[in-house]
């Protein structure tokens, strides 16, 4: 008999047999696929995974022999077998261990060419005998090609085929082991149904009252939004303006649209670490009793180790999520780079996307450099995998086809007539007030006890706020700080203001997503429309106060110019500014604010790296899955994670990680304390000794851990200029 797994025993009665495995891979793989009408080509692919394991050497290694190559006869088989069809199963099988590998050029994996014609330990026929294998493969069900994208929509059907596999294969090992340790409970999934979540979230929404005409403005949005509920799956957009109450609008959207269509799950993708949590804790108030069960975080600060091939027991330890959840809140990292990753752990989630709501939150937040890949991803999605993607902001990004090369064709807008929406929930007057230094910042501080100035880099708020120190309610807040310090600090804020003590906080875009805050003045660093959008909504939120009283006013300070990577979109705004088009925040504007930003950033520049147009020029054998992976980055400049044990609840998940096996739900529970810092000041800290890994024996450099407390502070969060310096008294070793 063949075996695909074993114990830790040499007695082989307990151990998996190859066809049993292969065929509940198959299943799995095969179920996972139907969302997108590719069963059969998944379940061959999984019947095929672990071909190799017909060898004489495979099963000398499961006694203790060296270690063999047991992925490349799949991939061979599935080639000579089924061609074209075949060699996008290839991909997959080839590198359900290691990863996928381009089709020819060489990188850090071996190409799956050579991988083909590599000179493979002996196949036993008896593998003939327990794999039936069908003679012909059809392509997905109602596949709709585009030969303008061919090269793309091959390497995402690979990849898709490739998470199915892959899961498949972790689900099925897992369970095996789990059976040897007697323990059958499942670890996986979630109990609750969308239909229970939306009858939770329904009376939640009845306790709303409707004592304002902001409120009653969000009731007609949200009762305008439910309404186009039974639309067919598709590509929707969701205008609404800041303060709309588009969270729960495109929730409940989102769960009718899923009940109504048969999609699956929920998924909330958002551009900022920050709000994730905050999102969450707002979904699981909402869905009361199930809300534990049914909404999962999963951020993008810790991953696995990229050198690791995780084989039997090891993919127990992995942190990795594979989204079988009703809900899923995540970052815009974390999905779009899974969406073109290679690595299995990054990928076995990618099949649960299909046939599920995809949620894009702050959809003008994507980075221009990969706008394009994103939109055409997007756009592949709806076209061929079931999913319903809502493009959800208030500013619209101008991605329509007759707008942005590669758009979007027939976009359904959810908002019952955004023009009126917006005129109606005008509630600050914006003006530009030109050049403001420091000293006037400080100064427009001093005469004004409840302001808020939002700045584009967080040494110039540190700056700032230094000059303010002194004042009443001076408040600092920056991505320097963790979450929980962060939520902490505005909900002190938040009281502050409720009961009109001073507050002169100054702070980085990141209060401008999803914070609900009101001031009756903001002050803005020259910035994009959008951000300017953003910034305008944190000033008299609740439209409490007049509109001409509540100013939203941008300023231009020489000593800090907009960084790089905003320059262009504050050029554009200013073109913007210059033309006699009414409110710079008005549809019309912002949607030519867009059009000037995507103009004078040209089709190059919006794929930085030129993945298009490789995929454009790859065929079926030479598909470029490694290069993908390494060139698609959501983040150019690579942030570094620090764990700062900031409370008690932080201590003690630090205190059991460093003994622990397995790492999911503490990871989740440390997220709240990381603070994200540049590679260099990483580097910094962990030389004098300030951050050192918690179980590196377990867990690698994956989990930072602050040892030197004097480099936090309640004030400003995390600092690294000096990490040498220590106070003795303060420090723990």
């Amino acid at each position: 008999m063949f075996f695909a797994h074993s114990d830790d025993t040499n007695d082989d009665c307990n151990w998996q047999p190859l066809a049993e495995h292969l065929f509940g891979v198959g299943r799995l793989a095969g179920g996972f696929a139907e969302a997108f009408g590719a069963a059969p080509l998944a379940e061959v692919a999984g019947c095929l995974h672990d071909l190799g394991k017909y060898t004489a050497e495979f099963q000398s290694r499961l006694r203790g022999g060296r270690p063999v190559d047991h992925a490349s006869w799949g991939a061979v088989v599935a080639r000579q077998k089924y061609k074209s069809l075949g060699t996008l199963l290839a991909y997959g099988i080839a590198g359900h261990h290691a990863g996928l590998a381009n089709g020819r050029e060489r990188g850090e994996r071996t190409p799956l060419q050579e991988r083909l014609s590599a000179d493979l330990p002996k196949l036993d026929p008896q593998w003939q005998q327990e794999v039936s294998l069908p003679d012909i493969l059809p392509p997905p069900n109602d596949f709709r090609p585009d030969k303008a994208l061919a090269g793309f929509q091959q390497s995402f059907l690979a990849r898709m085929l490739f998470s199915c596999v892959v899961d498949a294969d972790f689900l099925d090992t897992e369970a095996y082991y789990r059976r040897l340790d007697a323990n059958p409970k499942p670890l996986r999934g979630s109990p609750v149904e969308l239909r229970q979540l939306r009858e939770k979230l329904d009376d939640h929404l009845t306790g709303f009252i409707v004592d304002s005409e902001v409120n009653r403005l969000r009731g007609e949005i949200l009762s305008g939004v439910r309404g186009k509920a039974e639309q067919p799956p598709g590509l929707f957009s969701l205008t609404v303006p800041t303060g709309g109450g588009k969270t729960l609008a495109s929730l409940a959207f989102a769960l009718d649209h899923a009940i109504a269509n048969g999609l699956r799950r929920i998924i909330f993708v958002i551009p900022f670490t920050s709000i994730v949590e905050q999102t969450a804790a707002v979904f699981r108030k909402a869905f009361g009793e199930w809300g534990e069960l049914a909404v999962l975080e999963h951020h993008s600060a810790f991953v696995d180790d990229p050198n690791k091939a995780p084989e039997a027991r090891d993919k127990l330890a992995l942190a990795m999520e594979n989204w079988d959840w009703p809900v899923v809140v995540t970052t815009s990292v974390q999905f779009f780079e899974s969406l073109f990753a290679a690595r299995p752990s990054r990928c076995r989630k990618l099949h649960n996307i299909a046939g599920s709501v995809v949620i894009l939150d702050e959809a003008q937040a994507l980075p221009l450099v990969q706008l394009r890949p994103c939109v055409a991803v997007l756009g592949e999605l709806a076209r061929n995998y079931r999913s319903s993607i809502v493009l959800c902001t208030a500013t619209q990004p101008a991605l329509l086809a007759q707008d942005f090369p590669g758009g979007f064709d027939d976009v359904v807008e959810l908002a019952p007539d955004p023009p009126r929406l917006f005129r109606a929930l005008e509630r600050v007057t914006v003006r530009h007030i030109g050049e403001v230094n420091d000293a006037a910042l400080a100064a427009r501080f001093a005469e004004t006890p409840q302001a808020l100035c939002i700045v584009n880099n967080r040494r110039h708020a540190r700056e700032l706020y230094r000059l303010i120190a002194d004042l009443p309610g001076a408040r600092h807040l920056t991505t320097l700080m963790c979450a929980r310090h962060r939520s902490q600090a505005l909900a002190a804020i938040k009281a502050d203001l409720r009961a009109g003590r001073p507050v002169r906080l100054v702070a980085t875009s990141l209060i401008e997503a999803g914070v609900d805050i009101d001031f009756p003045t903001v002050w803005r660093a020259e910035a994009g429309l959008d951000a300017i959008a953003q910034a305008a909504g944190r000033c008299n939120r609740e439209g409490q106060r007049i509109a001409a009283g509540s100013e939203v006013l941008i300023f231009s300070n020489q000593s800090w110019p907009p960084p790089p990577e905003l320059r262009q979109a504050a050029q554009a705004a200013a073109e913007v500014w210059r033309r006699p088009s009414g409110s710079p925040l008005a549809q019309q504007a912002i949607q030519e604010y867009f059009r000037q930003l995507y103009w004078d950033k040209g089709e190059k520049a919006l794929d930085k790296h030129g993945l298009l147009a490789l995929l454009s020029a790859s065929g079926v054998d030479n598909l470029p899955m490694e290069q993908l992976d390494r060139d698609f980055r959501m983040i150019e400049s690579a942030l570094m994670p620090v764990i700062v044990p900031f409370d008690d609840v932080a201590c003690t998940a630090l205190a059991k990680l460093a003994y622990a096996e397995g790492c999911g739900q503490l990871a989740r529970d440390l997220q709240p304390y990381l603070v994200q810092v540049p590679r260099n000041a990483f580097a910094a800290l962990r030389a004098v000794g300030a951050i050192q890994p918690v179980n590196p024996l377990r867990f690698g450099d994956q989990f930072m851990q602050l040892l030197n407390p004097a480099l936090y502070d309640a004030k400003h969060g995390l600092s690294w200029e000096d990490p040498a310096f220590i106070e003795a008294e303060k420090t723990i070793w």
